[in-house]
């Protein structure tokens, strides 16, 4: 009995030592939650509240009502466009946006109905490119420890959807484009997440062979065939789920009734780009940041941020919004359209398809407030670049200053406003993060920053998110 109550007070010494410990080391004491749980005790109009959000969503009930008058739908300024595309639960969007942005020139130019670009093409591609980055990657650090930085980045993001416009150029420029007809979208493309999950754990697998020859003394012509064995089995797993790309198709454009307007030729996927849209991708366009966090006025070229090994990292010039602005809407105004990307799950009423920091009003709801300026918000993590779209409304005052934005989707015509999201130009400042603009349309200072030396940032900045 004497031991057993020696035991139980050495328990109870060593259960209050740790409480003790706990709260001197930042944790929460007993005191300290008694404390918090007498701060708030839902009563009256407040335990109606807690009743109401126990059974409801938190955007139901933050839906401010004030923001549910009828849309306004004119825009001062848009480009035309036919047809809505959709990535379906894909992280594609930066392909689509891509694609759209090319797609309306031919349309225009071509004077022909409803048409797009065969985003599996390119995503094939794509996918086989992003495999040897990650492969290369890990040869070229294959002397650096396995829990090294640079090491552990590479195995935690092998491959992924997502991308930005460098995607877009590197891969239009090297493997061409061609028609939806002539690769249509599959099962796998549509719903790519089961598929990539598995494509990332063969590739990790075969990082880790690289790197277990590399200790074993495996020279780098030995390291380069294994690697292009690994990436045979890799073009076997992509060809079985995406189909074989085309390297020689037939194809003739169609006027708005769907009829021929001629007789269909002979392509090339790159001779295809070569006829019917031609822009030197990798130098015709400038990228645009506004990143609040750095300095404004210099480029920035984020490391591994691409698609193609022997690409282009993502190399963005950073502004002031005022300047981004005026670029886009020169842009609009002569009937271009942009590759444009932001943080598009912010105040998103998807229903109504508009982007407005008013449509939710969350501070009332929860009583308290969100002060976080853009800066702060990714400095935290809180915000970042997530969806990429395709920029091609602007409405001006009678000053020309903008009021609302409207931007292409990819999520269907059923989506949002019409297939599109309608955005204050308030929220534009807030959540609006890149830009893809011509260089016609940039004036002299801002190409001049690129004539500068880029400032290299890791490939785990928080502006590497790619656009999904």
């Amino acid at each position: 009995m004497k031991r057993f109550l020696g035991l139980t007070g050495c328990i109870m010494a060593t259960m209050l030592f740790s409480a003790t410990a706990t709260a001197q080391n930042g944790g929460i004491d007993n005191e300290m939650l008694q404390r918090i749980q007498k701060s708030y005790t839902p009563q009256g109009a407040e335990k109606a509240l807690q009743n109401v959000m126990l059974s409801n969503a938190v955007n139901s009930l933050a839906l401010s009502n004030d923001n549910q008058k009828e849309l306004d739908t004119y825009f001062s300024n848009s480009v035309n466009s036919k047809g809505i595309s959709d990535q379906e639960s894909s992280g594609r969007c930066w392909l689509f946006t891509g694609m759209n942005v090319m797609r309306a020139k031919m349309i225009a130019e071509q004077n022909i109905g409803a048409f797009e670009f065969s985003q599996v093409y390119n995503f094939f591609w794509d996918q086989l490119e992003k495999s040897n980055l990650f492969l290369q990657g890990i040869i070229d650090t294959r002397k650096k420890p396995i829990d090294d930085r640079m090491v552990e980045w590479l195995f935690k993001n092998p491959l992924s959807d997502g991308g930005t416009f460098t995607g877009v150029s590197d891969l239009v420029t090297k493997y061409g484009i061609v028609p939806k007809g002539v690769m249509p979208e599959t099962h796998t493309s549509n719903k790519t997440a089961a598929f990539n999950n598995i494509l990332k754990r063969k590739l990790r697998e075969f990082g880790i062979e690289l790197r277990k020859a590399a200790d074993s003394g495996a020279k780098d012509k030995t390291l380069q065939n294994m690697k292009e064995e690994q990436l045979k089995v890799v073009y076997k797993m992509l060809v079985k789920v995406y189909g074989v790309p085309p390297t020689e198709f037939s194809w003739a454009p169609k006027d708005a009734n769907g009829k021929y307007r001629e007789e269909p030729q002979k392509y090339t996927p790159k001779s295809f780009y070569d006829k019917y849209i031609g822009w030197d991708l990798c130098n015709d366009y400038v990228m645009l940041m506004n990143d609040p966090t750095r300095p404004y006025w210099k480029s920035y070229e984020i490391d591994y941020d691409r698609h193609v090994y022997d690409g282009h990292n993502w190399l963005y010039v950073n502004l002031p919004l005022e300047e981004i602005k005026a670029m886009a809407i020169a842009s609009i105004k002569d009937s271009t359209m942009m590759y444009f990307s932001c943080d598009v799950g912010k105040y998103l009423d998807s229903t109504r398809g508009t982007l407005d920091i008013n449509n939710y009003d969350y501070e009332n709801l929860f009583g308290t407030t969100f002060t976080m300026n853009k800066s702060e918000r990714i400095m935290s993590f809180d915000s970042g670049s997530s969806h990429a779209m395709t920029l091609k409304a602007v409405d001006l005052d009678a000053n020309g200053n903008p009021t609302k934005w409207q931007v292409e989707n990819s999520w269907g015509a059923s989506s949002g406003y019409k297939g599109t999201l309608i955005m204050t130009d308030e929220w534009f400042n807030e959540y609006m993060f890149r830009l893809v603009v011509d260089k016609k349309y940039a004036p002299a200072k801002v190409l001049e920053v690129l004539d500068q030396k880029s400032t290299r940032l890791p490939a785990w900045d928080p502006m590497f998110t790619p656009e999904e």
